[in-house]
């Protein structure tokens, strides 16, 4: 169980601010590590289950803008708490080409705010407040989206890393 003031501070995390550290497992039973991506943007997008309509919409998107975010050289990456043996079906039935990371001990969603209490027909919930982050080069958060509304994100999110630079 975590301490509820762990959160307190990482949900201020805001533009400016350093970017969490992470070495998590990804899909393909690998492993990805904020210090492998040190000196490259990536885009850190939070989401709460695999195979779920948004959440596949979401990954979707984000996949077939892959080459145009490859061409600036900025990295997708995908974040639930779901298993690495779910992301690859996941990954598999939806011909997905982004990395998603596993964290199912709930370490990097509540290093980085998202992992909060929800509520849904009066019934309360621990569960992934859908946000994406932006890193930049200089491993500090570029950008900030919270509460997602995924229709357009993806997009937005290009334009944003477009003016990293």
């Amino acid at each position: 169980m975590t301490n509820p003031t762990d959160n307190v501070a990482a949900i201020a995390l805001q533009a400016g601010d350093p970017a969490p550290a992470f070495s998590l497992p990804k899909n393909g039973d690998d492993m990805l590590s904020s210090a492998a991506l040190q000196g490259k943007a990536y885009v850190l997008y939070f989401y709460p289950k695999d195979d779920t309509s948004g959440c596949t919409r979401e990954a979707i998107d984000f996949s077939a803008l892959k080459p145009e975010f490859n061409a600036i050289n900025v990295s997708i990456i995908g974040v639930s708490p779901d298993s690495v043996r779910k992301h690859d079906k996941f990954i598999d039935k939806h011909d997905l080409t982004i990395e998603l990371l596993a964290d199912e001990e709930k370490a990097l969603s509540n290093a980085y705010g998202v992992w909060v209490e929800k509520s849904m027909y009066g019934r309360k919930y621990m569960g992934i407040e859908r946000s994406t982050f932006l890193i930049g080069k200089d491993g500090k958060i570029a950008q900030v989206w919270r509460k997602v509304k995924v229709a357009g994100h993806a997009e937005a999110v290009l334009e944003a890393a477009r003016k990293l630079g």
